[in-house]
């Protein structure tokens, strides 16, 4: 290996250690609790050295956002597998619910927290959420293809499924769920069966 190889492993691996370390904070220190420099402390650095790398914690925030996009698109590609596209419609849907409700601190790291949308250029794209919208989008068009939803639109069909999935999990998050009075399995039971009639709602029979 080169002197040049060498370094950009060596910079690969202490970006590694700056997200891993920035996510474990940010989920169980709370995004606003966390600064660079306790950052910094945390994996023996000076802030300085994280600011080679991160220009602020909200750029920080994004590349942690990337990873946990990565995680979910592995949650879809294991329990997605389905060849009907409807079926493997509700296992997308099932399969984000699980991952939200066992992991609601990076849930709201990726969907909930405002942060680090004000790292995006006006005309940029969010590219972080690409892979598993991607993933919900080729399913949508095989329903539309075969004329199995009611949709003449993969996106339009997305959005309304990915807005019924993410207002359950938002208001599971963020503990509004307690109104109905349910308990915790209860509450989990009714958003997979909600999910469920809802795209009943929008399939052809």
């Amino acid at each position: 290996m080169g002197i040049a190889e060498r370094k950009e492993r060596d910079k690969q691996e202490m970006r590694k250690s700056i997200i891993d370390a920035a996510m474990h904070m940010f989920m169980y220190e709370g995004y606003d609790n966390v600064s660079i420099r306790k950052l910094a402390d945390k994996i023996e650095y000076s802030p300085a050295t994280i600011y080679l790398y991160y220009k602020d914690k909200d750029e920080l925030l994004y590349d942690v956002q990337a990873v946990c996009f990565g995680r979910l698109v592995d949650v879809f590609t294991e329990h997605a597998t389905s060849t009907d596209p409807i079926e493997k419609l509700r296992q997308i849907g099932h399969a984000y619910l699980t991952f939200g409700m066992e992991n609601p601190q990076l849930y709201e790291l990726m969907f909930i927290m405002k942060a680090p949308m004000n790292t995006v250029e006006e005309n940029e794209l969010w590219k972080n959420g690409d892979c598993a919208f991607n993933f919900l989008v080729d399913c949508m068009t095989q329903c539309v293809m075969q004329n199995r939803i009611h949709f003449h639109h993969p996106l339009q069909g997305v959005l309304s499924v990915w807005a019924m999935a993410h207002g359950l999990m938002s208001l599971s998050v963020c503990y509004r769920m307690k109104v109905t009075r349910m308990t915790d399995e209860e509450s989990k039971a009714n958003m997979y069966m909600a999910l469920d009639h809802y795209i009943d709602t929008l399939t052809k029979k």
